[in-house]
């Protein structure tokens, strides 16, 4: 199969298909997908080779990567002009992690702050050799489309840096074969915490009943998620980084994530005006925002055949690229090549 060509700069990016996509995935990655999918070259992919680095229910993650890739495209993600895929349908993504495992040094996967921090609650002898691994394989997701840009939120920064310095060292030992990705962040939201815990970022697979708001949510369930949000002692509104202010500046965050207004806007806004006025104003915007989204969604759910038609025209053209990739590398590697 010929490669797909664009003369657009090539986005990459993921999430995967375990617990529940929250507010804080919308705002520091959909969202933004959305906004630059005219712009780049666009490819989307459920990450769920990423998913089992932790133990799934078999039947759960298959459902959860049709959820995923249906709520990609009930946020806004339009399959005629960016690239919606499952990370395991090109098998290219394995073939290449292995190459990069390989390459990696130890010390460098032991350096990973994400590595260290989850392996931290586990066992020693319970840890899964792919949580190591976690980031080779981000690297291949990224250097197997040439991605120039990668849109990632903090916490993903340094598995960026390290995909870098390993094409870095790729190109350097067998010659230039892989683009060099720079990091993509939205101007606000990229860091969305949690709200009943506003000093930890929110997370998909958090069982506390208050802590983030679902995007397929009951829209009741998610306004009174917000109006039970933690805030502080305080009275003013306004943009902070003191860690006791850490609630008030996480419900701003989100409002100018999602309207785009200038923070010196916001706070006049909000002058005056007490935390449930806040809060009341947060869930509207929040609000206003899953209602479409979950309409899409279950029009997608219902609509026979449409799901699968997407993600096999997306594993198409996604293969396309990745296995030239992945051919080119193996010649440089020095694999024997079929006859």
């Amino acid at each position: 199969m010929a490669e797909v060509t664009s003369s657009k700069p090539r986005v990459l990016s993921g999430i995967q298909p375990s617990g529940n996509l929250t507010i804080g995935n919308y705002l520091g990655a959909l969202k933004q997908w959305v906004e630059v999918q005219k712009d780049y070259d666009c490819f989307y992919c459920v990450v769920d080779l990423h998913a089992i680095t932790a133990e799934q229910d078999p039947r759960e993650l298959r459902r959860k990567t049709r959820e995923s890739a249906a709520i990609y495209i009930a946020a806004g993600i339009d399959p005629e002009i960016s690239t919606v895929f499952v990370q395991s349908h090109v098998p290219a993504h394995s073939e290449l992690a292995w190459m990069l495992t390989c390459m990696a040094p130890l010390g460098w996967l032991n350096r990973m702050t994400q590595f260290k921090d989850k392996s931290a609650k586990q066992a020693q002898e319970s840890i899964g050799a792919g949580l190591l691994n976690y980031p080779s394989l981000m690297a291949a997701d990224i250097l197997l489309y040439h991605a120039e840009l990668v849109p990632v939120g903090d916490d993903q920064r340094q598995h960026l840096e390290f995909t870098r310095d390993l094409a870095q060292r790729f190109n350097h030992l067998y010659g230039e074969t892989f683009t060099l990705p720079a990091v993509m962040t939205p101007k606000a939201g990229a860091r969305v915490m949690g709200l009943d815990n506003p000093t930890a970022k929110m997370s998909k697979s958090e069982e506390s009943e208050n802590h983030a708001v679902y995007l397929l949510d009951d829209l009741s369930r998610a306004r009174k998620k917000i109006m039970r949000a933690v805030t502080d002692s305080h009275r003013e509104i306004h943009f902070s980084d003191e860690r006791e202010r850490a609630g008030v500046n996480n419900l701003l965050t989100i409002y100018q994530a999602i309207t785009g207004e200038p923070r010196e806007d916001i706070e006049a806004h909000f002058a005056g005006k007490g935390y449930g006025d806040l809060k009341r104003g947060v869930a509207d915007r929040v609000l206003e925002t899953l209602a479409p989204l979950q309409s899409r969604y279950n029009d997608l759910m219902n609509e026979a055949g449409y799901l699968d038609s997407v993600l096999k025209v997306g594993r198409e053209k996604a293969a396309a690229i990745a296995e030239e990739t992945l051919k080119l590398a193996q010649k440089r590697i020095g694999f024997l090549a079929p006859s």
